[in-house]
């Protein structure tokens, strides 16, 4: 690793420590570091305009780039039950299967097949369901797709047309559940009935990004970019907005993970295309009370700010290890980041 290019370290007493790693992405395009995905041994990261997939090791060590098809873009990425790795090739309107070498096994052709042509979808988001079945947002198409065991897809449509699907995770339910950018909706789809249901967030144009399930209790989760709130939904589509104190008017979120505490970490970031002051990127740690909280203004429940090194990066993805350590991507920075909790 050169000298000038050492990894950022953020620490203060009593505080996680962040460090931010360079995934030296090789080619002439920058800034689309997107999604983060992890095993017991690695953390991958997806170049989507880059063609590449970086693999680090725990300690934030860049072992190797997978190159993905010139122009396929891959974005997604998934961790199955098997622990493979599949990405979703969003230009190339696919979705595939890497072994231990970044080389292709499996490849699912997701090509939306009607009378008028056929279709890219823009495999975007994805994620595997209870039953092994692997889901993807079709986030140019407002439909979900699932792959099937004979490794073909099938689609379902949204009922809001231009919704942009992005973000699916499985629930506690058997459902899977997703975002809709656009649409400022949270989606559910059961396996077993192929219908999707959207329910509406009570923000108007709250642009949901990430969601992701209550450790425990039968509740998804969800953040709203623009919003700039947090949302409960039950698992009859009741909704719970919770506004969250933000440090200044032109932050907006990103995703969302809980730690193995159960404590409920939330990216922020300067919206760099408003008007605005300069500021920090940062985590809010919203403590576990939020879970059982009904304060929409989270009245009682502690919150924690934690800066990010480095500034204007579009916090992306975020997700939790299995030794309880914090990964996120910085996307405009192109950055992958760690947060050691208990460092200080």
């Amino acid at each position: 690793m050169p000298a000038d290019n050492l990894p950022v370290t953020a620490e203060s007493p009593c505080s996680p420590l962040i460090t931010e790693y360079d995934p030296y992405w090789q080619g002439p395009n920058t800034g689309s570091t997107h999604e983060v995905a992890i095993t017991k041994d690695f953390v991958f990261v997806s170049g989507q305009l880059m063609d590449q997939i970086a693999k680090f090791d725990h300690a934030g060590q860049l072992l190797t780039h997978f190159n993905m098809p010139a122009g396929s873009g891959p974005h997604g990425l998934l961790i199955d039950h098997e622990d493979q790795l599949w990405v979703s090739l969003e230009f190339a309107g696919s979705i595939v299967r890497l072994d231990e070498n970044g080389g292709i096994t499996d490849h699912i052709d997701t090509t939306i097949r009607a009378s008028g042509g056929q279709f890219n979808p823009a495999p975007h988001g994805i994620c595997q369901g209870p039953d092994g079945s692997i889901w993807f947002t079709g986030k140019r198409t407002s439909t979900i797709g699932r792959v099937m065991p004979e490794q073909y897809a099938v689609h379902f449509q949204l009922n809001t047309l231009a919704a942009l699907p992005i973000f699916l995770s499985p629930g506690p339910d058997g459902s899977i559940w997703g975002t809709e950018l656009l649409g400022s909706a949270i989606l559910r789809i059961n396996p077993n009935q192929g219908r999707v249901l959207e329910y509406k967030t009570p923000t108007p144009n709250s642009r949901p990004i990430g969601i992701i399930p209550d450790p425990l209790l039968p509740y998804m989760w969800f953040s709203e970019e623009a919003g700039r709130k947090i949302g409960r939904i039950n698992m009859e589509g009741r909704i719970q907005e919770f506004t969250l104190p933000l440090l200044q008017p032109n932050h907006i979120l990103g995703s969302l993970t809980f730690d193995l505490e159960m404590n409920l970490w939330v990216q922020v970031y300067i919206d760099t295309t408003l008007p605005g002051l300069p500021g920090p990127d940062y985590l809010l740690c919203i403590d576990k009370a939020i879970r059982t909280s009904t304060d929409p203004y989270l009245f009682g429940v502690a919150l924690t700010t934690h800066k990010v090194p480095s500034s204007r990066g579009m916090l992306h993805r975020i997700k939790t290890d299995p030794a309880g350590n914090l990964w996120f991507t910085e996307m405009m920075t192109d950055k992958l980041a760690k947060v050691t909790l208990n460092a200080g």
